[in-house]
């Protein structure tokens, strides 16, 4: 689903950004141009994250 319709990311491309390393909102506006026009996806955006943080960190301390 698009989450930035001005600039055309999809969760898909958040998701990917996060699985590349990045672990921020901000990190992730750097590196996608996300949030930088109009800044309504940004809720969506941050959720999206979050989750996919929670994710890994759950994966994470199943394994240890």
């Amino acid at each position: 689903m698009y989450v930035c319709l001005c600039r055309g990311i999809t969760d898909q491309d958040i998701k990917d950004a996060v699985a590349e390393g990045a672990e921020s909102y901000r990190e992730i506006r750097e590196m996608l141009d996300l949030g930088t026009c109009c800044g309504r996806c940004a809720p969506e955006a941050r959720s999206i994250i979050n989750e996919e943080l929670s994710l890994i960190a759950a994966r994470i301390s199943i394994a240890a």
